[in-house]
């Protein structure tokens, strides 16, 4: 039945290896539901009630990747937006969190018609190739700098603005010797080689006792709170210019961070016949983020970890979309899962994510800038979506300066101004 639903054969892989997949998906992204649910209360939507949205969307938004697209890719609230959704549109533009989701719906809907349309081909080939190849480039050099935090291995410091850490630390030395495992593993081929790292990882943060399994006593959530969230969002100040701003910000950011991570996740399994419908499901579930009661979903970075260990189809993404359904019951399970042990996984794909500047054309200084500064901003800044935009600003600008406006596809100027347009209004 798995191998005609999602052609495993055809795609070179096996319920087994999509299983194992969807498994190391799930352990590596599974710190999105605490994560998100937290910065989501700083908005005024209730704990509990956020972890239970968190885990929904989850779930459909892998349901909808895996059955529509089968593609190995996530869907969660992606960290960047969520920000952008509760300290941005909440705290300082001032609408309420129930009117926040109802410009994600909105913006769902608007990303929809493009996904759905000669649209999304349009903006997608309008893009130059060497900044597809760093849109890549950077999100690994984001995943890795992220693992290196989580490790300790980077911590921050007082004159510059990080440091290397202390290896005397027993965070750092488990770390360190996670990564080592996990890198031999990977290198020999071992089947299941990032979950027997991150299983091992956790076993040796228990052993060495810097794990808490007190925490296994805590209650796993509560359903009290999320009867006022689910469909709550909020028309009132549909008509107000505060309103709109929100629905441009949300529907340029999960657009263009979408296509980059898209593309970039596309290239790593070389399916690209698999692209239309891989983004038609992204925008879909942005939808369902409005209804569920959370901010925009995206083609996460750490779908990059299901692909290494071999996800090639829906089968990967489903697996996932189970485990995080099943979550509700064991969410202090997964709280045990130490940053030590998710650490390595990012490190190495990170690691594994920037080959792409080997198909950039640095030689071509109005190529290579403006990828540049993508791979540059995107861990700098802590920001795909503004690591991309300055990005695609530069590039016809550089392009004008040495005569070759023409090179530039209209479509790219529209998109360079609205980025533009975009910085302005977060001024």
């Amino acid at each position: 039945m798995f191998n005609r639903l999602f052609r495993l054969k055809e795609n070179q892989s096996s319920v087994k290896t999509e299983l194992m997949a969807g498994l190391v998906s799930f352990f590596t992204i599974v710190y999105i539901i605490a994560v998100n649910a937290s910065i989501l209360s700083d908005a005024g939507i209730p704990m509990s009630a956020g972890i239970v949205a968190t885990i929904l969307v989850a779930f459909v938004g892998s349901m909808l990747m895996g059955f529509w697209a089968n593609a190995p890719m996530l869907l969660v609230p992606g960290m960047g937006i969520n920000a952008l959704f509760t300290y941005t549109i909440v705290q300082s533009m001032g609408l309420s969190w129930k009117e926040a989701l109802a410009a994600v719906f909105i913006s769902g809907i608007l990303f929809a018609i493009i996904a759905f349309t000669s649209l999304s081909r349009i903006i997608s080939n309008a893009i130059p190739h060497s900044l597809k190849e760093s849109i890549g480039v950077g999100i690994g050099l984001f995943l890795a700098f992220i693992g290196l935090q989580k490790g300790g291995i980077v911590v921050p410091s007082q004159s510059m603005f990080v440091q290397l850490g202390h290896f005397g630390d027993p965070h750092v030395l488990l770390t360190i010797v996670t990564l080592i495992l996990t890198l031999i593993l990977f290198a020999r081929n071992v089947p299941g080689n990032l979950l027997i790292g991150i299983i091992s990882g956790t076993v040796l943060s228990i052993l060495f006792g810097q794990t808490d399994l007190h925490k296994l006593g805590q209650s796993a959530f509560s359903l009290k709170d999320y009867q006022s969230v689910f469909a709550g969002l909020s028309f009132k100040h549909i008509t107000s210019f505060t309103f709109w701003m929100a629905v441009f910000s949300l529907t340029l950011v999960t657009l263009f961070e979408n296509i980059g991570l898209t593309h970039g996740f596309i290239k790593m399994i070389d399916q690209p016949e698999k692209y239309d419908r891989s983004l038609q499901a992204t925008a879909l579930s942005v939808i369902t983020c409005g209804l569920f009661g959370t901010s925009p979903s995206v083609s996460t970075v750490e779908s990059a970890s299901g692909i290494a260990s071999g996800g090639r189809t829906g089968l990967t993404t489903i697996t996932t979309g189970v485990l995080f359904l099943g979550s509700l019951l064991f969410i202090p399970f997964i709280k045990i899962i130490p940053d030590t042990a998710v650490a390595p996984v990012l490190i190495l794909i990170g690691g594994l994510m920037i080959s792409g500047t080997k198909n950039i054309n640095f030689a071509d200084f109005t190529e290579g800038f403006p990828s540049f500064l993508i791979i540059a901003c995107i861990p700098l800044t802590s920001s795909i979506v503004d690591g991309i935009a300055l990005g695609f600003i530069a590039y016809p600008i550089l392009k004008i300066a040495k005569g070759k406006a023409k090179e530039v596809a209209v479509t790219l100027y529209i998109i360079a101004a609205l980025f533009l347009i975009y910085f302005i209004f977060q001024a």
